[in-house]
């Protein structure tokens, strides 16, 4: 996937659309933001088509008219410019919870600030019906919404897994023994799940998604998008706790301790978490290169080799 960049036209831009303030902020493999001004951020999506944004400006509404305790992105304004998609939205308060474990890895011991600002995150996010725009939803290197022809967020899950490893299963195989067994197993099991509550899933709920004021409290989360989509809150839990830290070296440690806490304090069954990881593994492998060279390619594959 392409990471888009920061570039001087874009600042030139905003300044002639009246923000000559304007400035980067943050890039990621959706695209690039820029701080404008009055509270304003505007976002230059990567390829994204206008119907996907209108979808997305409706699961922000959807989110926010539930009243979270924190805020959540809304879109106030979409324009193109030469077939290049922008959205104007508010900029949330706060600052990271922590910077991602690819830049500064977390102590062995988190901390009750942290563990508490993350299940204040998916108390509240567990809280918000899933709605029919959630559902039409395409997860990140899909080709189609994910509930598609489903009534059921575990077989949905399922059928994704199947798809997702024949994109690049070869390459993945080539790092995990026993794969085709693996995602048979994975994939059974997901279908032999109980029915589930269906809520918004978030789905990459890293440090810097999560915004925190001077106190450690949540107040703001944002870059939905990657994996957001309608499903089971065990599955938000389960997520959150495998990517809180993937590169550190307590990584390992911390997905336990957290899968064992969020089962703990939310109720989870631990194995429907260590099968939603798996799950996760298994369809976003490759989101990041085709060829196993990315640092998220090897969690994915260390992961599924710990779970063989």
């Amino acid at each position: 996937m392409t990471d888009h960049r920061h570039t001087a036209d874009w600042l030139k831009y905003f300044a002639h659309r009246g923000h000559r303030d304007a400035r980067p902020l943050a890039a990621g493999v959706e695209g690039a933001v820029y701080r404008l001004d009055e509270g304003l951020v505007a976002k230059v999506w990567d390829g994204r088509p206008p119907e996907y944004l209108d979808l997305t400006s409706q699961v922000y509404a959807d989110i926010s008219r539930q009243r979270p305790p924190f805020a959540t992105p809304e879109i106030l304004k979409i324009e193109k410019r030469n077939g290049t998609l922008v959205t104007y939205e508010r900029e949330l308060a706060g600052s990271p919870l922590r910077p991602d474990s690819a830049a500064r890895a977390p102590e062995r011991d988190l901390t009750s600030e942290e563990t508490g600002a993350l299940l204040t995150v998916l108390r509240g996010l567990a809280a918000v019906p899933g709605t029919e725009a959630m559902r039409r939803l395409t997860v990140q290197g899909d080709d189609r919404p994910l509930w598609q022809g489903h009534t059921r967020f575990p077989d949905a899950l399922a059928a994704l897994v199947e798809r997702a490893t024949r994109r690049h299963g070869d390459l993945l195989a080539a790092h995990v023994p026993d794969l085709a067994e693996t995602v048979g197993q994975t994939v059974q099991a997901l279908r032999a799940l109980p029915e589930t509550p269906v809520t918004v899933i978030h789905g990459d709920l890293v440090p810097p998604n999560i915004h925190v004021d001077g106190t450690g409290r949540p107040v703001a989360v944002l870059d939905f998008g990657f994996f957001t989509t309608a499903g089971d809150p065990a599955f938000e839990a389960a997520i959150t706790a495998a990517i809180y830290d993937m590169y550190g070296p307590h990584a390992a440690e911390h997905v336990e301790t957290l899968t064992h806490l969020f089962a703990t304090e939310l109720g989870h069954a631990r194995e429907t978490m260590r099968l939603y990881q798996t799950a996760y593994a298994l369809t976003t492998y490759d989101l990041f290169s085709s060829d196993g060279g990315d640092g998220h390619f090897r969690w994915c594959a260390a992961l599924l080799v710990r779970r063989c």
